[in-house]
């Protein structure tokens, strides 16, 4: 289909007074040759209905608007078959360069050449058509309190849903449980945990398929096309299948294990001394407390918050309901026996929320005394009590207290977490930072991404080429972007769910497995429409691979941060097309540029480099081009605009899908075309990253020595390539960014290659 192009250039927002409209309709028809051009009077809904009935009459199927930011418009007002291109003359020129000045309007211009230059390479992306159907049915694994619910409410909802368990019964942890704590007001008295229930309207509900004794063997496939193959989990060796089946989408709901504090506290060398886990098993078992040691019944017991789980060897974050658990078993201590007494010993009590109404409640016993205190002693006596030394307690002195029993509150981890896995992780990142030399530096980088890939849990069993299940963080919970996409991990339509994902209590596990159901659902939806998850939702292009010049190099299935490329046994990728988050990672990656999206490819983004007018060196004005991560760095520019912030006019900014979607032929395309610098801005990167895309502005990082090679290569100072990070919120310190590296290019002196 012929391309017939249009331009609108709004007139309104104070955007005529300050540039000269007639220049900038020459500019498009003139120079870029496009002889449809008219102007609005504004971008709200009432003149865009007039430029749609423009489209219609001009039969336009490719349309650039300059006016306000793209953040402002409906894209749902346009029609689907018209590609859109905007063009933020208001945010980024006017509100932040002076009216009716040269260098303002040549800043226009530019903007204006760069997108007619994209929308005549641009492609309009069609949703790719998947050889199969997309199948909506679901598959929870694990079948606690979370994976129930999220099984019954993906059920209630209209979806099939497989779930597996591994053990011989369903329940988890809260199946153990004598009660709960209360979960409704007035909160002060213990509830029965209701799991029985629960598990009977799930057993028995009509689009709920149950497995016990299950696990996952093996899941191929991707979104909407996962074919799972389950064997049973209870040690028999002939590995027989008990079921295969296909999916659209899983959410992982394994729980959490208890934190073994051996060595803690007398922990493992003390019959007497036991875990929060080992209480609560025993009241729901004998509906008393007795001594190990003996059998006694129990009338004095210590609970010790944080009980040796927070300490360095174990993990060092809050468990978050251990203090709630600890005063959940002093009333079960008190009911049992009305003279018992129940001492609690913390360095912290956290009880958040309505939750401080059960604190307060457990507060006035007078058979509960709490304390902040450490334990620094405990001593066995003869008749096998034992004898605690308190230090730094609230009144200010060291006590002893003798009690009949001590109980841990030990933490939890996640049942993805595996201890000698971590530990090796947590060597390998202190081996990246103080290694001896850059080969090590870099060799322990690497282990570090492979490590994270594959924590040695094999729970789901995923045939991906990036390991069997979901990558880890620091201490064993699967990642993903934790602060925005807390339910998406790196691994595209599963979804984690509870206290394998954080430590929570069962009422946070039923709303967070509620909050995991809709979002499979929205996946198997999004999936069967061709369309992205976060963050690019509803995003239809996807990467296309020219594999003719393909090298095998591996790269972009190696840096993909999503898994969604495995290979063939030659080392060719091998795309799964709903797998992809269309972050462009891959097109970054690629030496030979064989990847493209229909509208985002090394050609598009190299025509806008080309199509900013670069002043000769004697005229003294330097082009800075700033490619911008169109999450938090481009987006800021908007903000920095709306606040009538300035910033260097000789900056021309190119937004990208991510900062690791960035190809350093772009870097030396720009180079040769004359810029004197270039500056990238991505999200912050590290432990607290906050890149939408997890590890892409990481990866732009670490090829910024690909990009100062290039330099030298060109014989250019390799200072003329700046790398910053940067969140939406950091707005304001943009235009100095901009201003300081103009001094830098200043000391460097104008592009030799100006000119050529």
């Amino acid at each position: 289909m012929e391309d017939i192009i249009g331009v609108f250039i709004c007139t309104g927002y104070g955007i005529a007074d300050a540039l000269d409209i007639e220049a900038l309709k020459k500019v498009v028809s003139d120079e870029c040759n496009v002889p449809f051009c008219q102007t609005i009077e504004s971008c709200e809904p009432s003149d865009l209905n007039k430029v749609i009935e423009e489209i219609s009459n001009a039969n336009l199927n490719k349309v650039v608007i300059a006016g306000v930011s793209a953040r402002h418009y409906d894209d749902k007002l346009f029609p689907k078959n018209v590609q859109v291109e905007k063009v933020s003359l208001r945010e980024h020129v006017i509100c932040c360069q002076p009216p009716n000045d040269e260098d303002t309007q040549m800043m226009a211009e530019d903007y204006l050449r760069m997108y007619i230059a994209k929308i005549k390479e641009v492609e309009r992306p069609e949703p790719i058509q998947l050889d199969e159907v997309i199948d909506k049915s679901i598959l929870v694994v694990g079948g606690g309190i979370t994976g129930l619910t999220a099984a019954i409410d993906s059920a209630k909802a209209g979806y099939h849903v497989r779930l597996v368990e591994k053990s011989d019964r369903f329940g988890g942890w809260l199946a153990k449980q004598h009660k709960s704590i209360p979960t409704k007001p007035p909160y002060r008295e213990l509830e029965e945990t209701g799991v029985e229930a629960l598990v009977e309207e799930v057993t028995s509900h009509p689009r709920i398929k149950t497995y016990i004794s299950a696990k996952t063997a093996k899941i191929d496939g991707a979104p909407g096309l996962f074919d799972v193959t389950l064997q049973s989990s209870n040690g028999s060796s002939n590995g027989d299948t008990l079921d295969t089946f296909r999916v659209g989408a899983i959410i992982q709901a394994t729980g959490w294990e208890s934190v073994d504090p051996r060595g803690s506290l007398s922990y493992g060398s003390m019959d007497n001394v036991i875990r929060n886990i080992d209480l609560e098993e025993m009241v729901k078992k004998q509906g008393r407390i007795t001594r190990p040691s003996d059998g006694r019944e129990v009338s004095r017991i210590a609970f010790i918050q944080c009980g040796g789980s927070r300490a360095k060897e174990h993990h060092s974050y809050c468990s978050s309901i251990c203090c709630l658990t600890s005063l959940k078993q002093a009333m079960y201590l008190r009911e049992m026996n009305t003279d018992a007494k129940a001492y609690i010993f913390y360095e912290f009590m956290r009880t958040p929320g309505h939750y401080e109404d059960f604190y307060l409640r457990v507060q006035d016993d007078p058979g509960v005394f709490l304390t902040k205190g450490d334990v620094v002693d405990v001593a066995s006596q003869e008749n096998g009590d034992l004898l605690l030394t308190v230090d730094n307690t609230m009144p200010g002195k060291k006590i002893q207290v003798k009690v009949d029993l001590i109980v841990l509150a030990a933490g939890m981890k996640p049942n993805s977490a595996d201890g000698e896995a971590i530990r090796q992780l947590e060597d390998a990142k202190v081996a990246s930072e103080k290694g001896d030399s850059e080969i090590q530096r870099t060799e322990a980088a690497a282990k570090v991404e492979t490590l994270k890939q594959h924590n040695g849990t094999e729970i789901l069993n995923l045939n991906y080429r990036q390991g069997p299940d979901l990558p880890s963080l620091q201490y064993g919970f699967p990642d993903s972007h934790f602060i925005c996409f807390p339910y998406e991990t790196r691994r595209t339509g599963i979804y984690t769910a509870g206290s394998v994902r954080q430590p929570m209590d069962g009422i946070s596990s039923r709303e967070d497995a509620a909050g995991a159901a809709l979002k499979a659902i929205q996946c198997m939806e999004m999936t069967s429409r061709g369309e992205a998850v976060h963050p690019r939702a509803g995003d239809i292009s996807y990467p296309e691979f020219f594999l003719q010049k393909c090298t095998q190099c591996k790269r972009c299935t190696e840096e993909c941060p999503f898994g969604v490329l495995n290979e063939d046994e030659k080392g060719t990728p091998l795309l799964q097309a709903s797998r992809c988050r269309r972050c462009g990672v891959c097109l970054g990656a690629c030496p030979e540029r064989i990847v493209s999206f229909k509208d985002y490819s090394i050609n598009i983004i190299t025509a806008m480099i080309k199509a900013v007018e670069i002043p000769d060196e004697f005229d003294e004005k330097p082009r800075i081009l700033a490619f911008l991560c169109e999450n938090d760095a481009f987006p800021a520019m908007d903000l920095m605009g709306q606040h009538g912030l300035s910033y260097n006019p000789y900056v021309r900014v190119i937004p990208v899908r991510c900062l690791g979607s960035i190809n350093t032929v772009w870097v030396t395309e720009a180079i040769s075309a004359g810029y004197d610098g270039i500056i990238l801005i991505g999200c912050k990167y590290g432990d607290d990253y906050q890149c939408h895309f997890i590890t892409g502005s990481e990866l732009a990082n670490s090829r910024g020595e690909n990009i100062r090679e290039k330099l030298e290569q060109m014989a250019m100072e390799n200072q003329r390539v700046e790398i910053h990070q940067l969140q939406i919120s950091d707005y304001d310190k943009l235009p100095e960014i901009f201003n300081k590296f103009q001094e830098v290019i200043e000391e460097f002196g104008m592009n030799p290659f100006k000119g050529m």
